[in-house]
């Protein structure tokens, strides 16, 4: 059937109408019945506290969540936009297709099998506006290849900013795009794109400078790893095939690498999915490549998959079967997490999704009107605020987890010198009163008066990268910063909670050493926004190897927060 002819096929409108429908309605049943994801709550917090950028991420999900939660405070109206969008992202990616004459019935049971598109179907991450913009651009891309027009540029200048105020990796999608078709520097229209999305990118460029590039330093030096685990890059592809599709996947990457290229938006398609996952695939090297960070190759792979049936004459008779087995496994995990039954209680992140709305009453009722404090990441302590609705639970960084949007938000400035009720999950000997025992898991609660901590305190050095002899004293010259806008002092006169600045030394994971700061540190005090030399003498390991140090502040009954960047040692 000619492709003018698929396109205003009534039944082919009807199937595609009712499979959307359907689609909507399933994200929304599952939006609506399960609690919270952690990064969801946490992503909550960015939308109370709306900024052109936070330390993880841009900040599109926040204004997503934002509109969403401000219709309805509760899980569907957090997830409103992304359940939309969702389903807008499916259609854009049929409206842009559609020309080569694609099988309905085929883009029906693909995009329905594809398993990332289910888990991410409903869950409100920044994966959710990413992948919204990306399906925008090929549909804009494709027309701008076809015509050089000032008004699509201007739209993919838009289009390309939102990409990147979503997400980080929308880079992938730009320099890929640009390798598949590297003439289009010579339309003046291209620069225009280039110029429009650069400007409207500005707000978000300029916060990372004002705050110091924390993302830059997060994502490119503080999440890789120094030691090769190569069981990240082993289970990297097993992971991409199941989230294509559990008994499908390996077919649609096979079908997707097979197409043949008869124009440039089909060579930008397979540019971007081969290249997405070639890219990852080294970068696990440096650490873990958590599966949702490919999302955006599987709207060029779902492209590629169609127009490589098309041009083979159709699906196999094979596929149908298979690929209805496919859905059926994936709707089946759906109910049995919808309805929170068997495994889905008790396996990996799977088990956050419940009982965290008992938990927050519970503390709720022991903590009343007080500040919480946990040292357990960012993630239970932004479903505390979010079940409460309130900004009244701040999580301490310990200094072996990582920096997050706490060491930057005012909340621990709200703390300081009150009585909060801190939350962990093991008891603290002669601190801890309560036992806290329910299906979400066991806490133990303890009070703490005058609480002090210097979580957002910042020490740098010159260099971050040292070589020293065994044995070898090495001499650093801090610079402490303070942050907060009020003074501060490190002086133990008079305080409940004595302060102290340590030295900790890591070989792989392990900590093998932490080394105190002489007295002279408890005589510096700082005002507002300033900063102070301090020397520090540590003592080298005495065997050769590959270090990493990072200075803490701590302060009872806290383990000591990340206060500098990791500073890699080689001892030789």
């Amino acid at each position: 059937m000619p492709a003018s002819a698929l396109n205003k096929n009534p039944s082919s409108s009807k199937i595609i109408f009712y499979f959307l429908l359907l689609w909507t309605a399933l994200n929304a049943v599952q939006a609506f019945t399960l609690e919270l994801q952690g990064d969801e709550a946490y992503y909550w917090l960015y939308s109370r506290y709306l900024d052109w950028g936070y330390f993880d991420h841009p900040p599109m999900v926040a204004i997503f969540i934002r509109i969403g939660d401000s219709l309805l405070h509760n899980e569907f109206g957090l997830r409103l936009l992304t359940v939309l969008t969702s389903t807008a992202s499916i259609y854009i990616i049929w409206c842009t297709i559609k020309k080569y004459a694609v099988d309905p019935v085929a883009f029906v049971l693909i995009i329905s099998g594809l398993f990332i598109f289910h888990i991410y179907g409903f869950t409100a991450t920044p994966d959710g506006p990413l992948f919204f913009f990306t399906t925008l651009f090929y549909f804009f891309y494709r027309q701008y290849i076809e015509k050089d027009s000032w008004g699509l540029a201007i739209l993919l200048g838009i289009v390309v900013a939102c990409l990147f105020y979503s997400k980080y990796n929308a880079v992938l999608v730009m320099v890929f795009t640009l390798a598949a078709n590297i003439k289009l520097v010579k339309r003046p229209s291209f620069w225009l794109i280039v110029i429009l999305a650069i400007v409207l990118y500005i707000p978000h460029i300029l916060w990372q400078i004002n705050h110091g590039y924390p993302s830059v330093n997060y994502h490119l030096f503080e999440r890789s790893a120094r030691i090769y685990d190569f069981t990240n890059t082993f289970s990297y592809l097993p992971a991409q095939l199941l989230m294509a599709g559990p008994l499908i996947g390996w077919f649609l990457f096979y079908k997707a690498f097979t197409v043949k290229v008869k124009d440039a938006f089909i060579r930008c398609l397979l540019v971007n999915c081969a290249g997405t996952l070639i890219f990852f695939f080294f970068s696990s090297i440096k650490g873990e490549v958590q599966p949702q960070w490919t999302f955006i190759l599987f709207a060029p792979l779902v492209m590629l998959v169609l127009i490589g049936l098309k041009q083979s004459g159709g699906r196999p008779k094979w596929f149908v079967p298979v690929a209805v087995v496919n859905l059926s496994v994936i709707l089946v995990v759906r109910v049995i997490v919808i309805v929170g039954f068997g495994f889905a209680k008790t396996y990996g992140h799977l088990k956050s999704y419940y009982g965290f709305k008992e938990w927050t009453k519970v503390i709720k009722h022991i903590a009343g009107d007080h500040y919480v404090v946990m040292s357990e990441g960012f993630q239970n302590p932004s479903k505390y605020n979010y079940y409460t609705n309130s900004l009244t639970c701040f999580a301490y960084d310990n200094f072996d987890y990582r920096r997050t949007q706490f060491d930057i938000w005012p909340m621990e400035d709200s703390i300081q010198h009150k009585r909060v009720y801190y939350l962990t999950f093991y008891p603290i000997k002669g601190l801890s009163t309560d036992s806290i025992k329910i299906a979400a898991g066991t806490w133990y609660g303890a009070w703490v008066n005058d609480l002090r901590t210097y979580q957002k305190v910042s020490i740098e050095i010159a260099s971050y990268k040292l070589t020293a002899l065994p044995g070898q004293k090495i001499k650093f010259n801090l610079t402490i910063t303070n942050p907060y806008p009020f003074p501060i002092s490190f002086s133990n006169a008079g305080s409940l909670h004595k302060v102290i600045l340590r030295a900790c030394l890591f070989k792989g994971s392990d900590m093998i050493k932490v080394q105190k700061a002489a007295v002279d540190f408890n005589s510096i005090n700082l005002e507002p926004g300033k900063s102070a030399p301090y020397t520090f003498i540590l003592d080298a390991p005495p065997w050769k190897g590959l270090y990493d140090l990072l200075f803490s502040i701590q302060t009872d009954p806290f383990n000591g927060s990340k206060n500098s960047r990791i500073i890699n040692i080689n001892v030789r």
